[in-house]
């Protein structure tokens, strides 16, 4: 996995989008970092780890190629909006769901 900047993995992102617009899938996961590179320590050997910032961890994969990025507190407002910008403008391959009318429902029944 590729530990990337903020904007270098906004840009790979958009790669990726790219690369499986056709078909294929591109996976995300955000969660909660800490900094911590090694296992917990079980609750006898526990030391107190406070971490002086808060952080988030996102992933991208398209199931071959792994990238991903850590996003502190103060830079959080100015990657959201790059992100979500980003989002939007990949997300139009979605498909609609067929809405089933009452009229449809109401003959079958008679």
């Amino acid at each position: 996995m590729v530990l990337l900047e903020s904007e270098q993995f906004l840009t790979e992102l958009t790669r990726l989008f790219q690369k499986c617009r056709t078909s294929g899938s591109v996976y995300i996961t955000l969660k909660k970092y800490d900094g911590r590179t090694k296992p917990v320590p079980r609750k006898g050997q526990s030391e107190s780890f406070e971490p002086a910032d808060n952080k988030c961890l996102l992933r991208a994969s398209d199931g071959k190629k792994k990238i991903s990025t850590v996003v502190s507190s103060k830079d959080v407002n100015k990657f959201q909006m790059a992100y979500s910008n980003l989002l939007r403008a990949n997300m139009d391959g979605l498909k609609k769901k067929d809405k089933k009318s009452k009229n449809k429902k109401s003959s079958a029944a008679q």
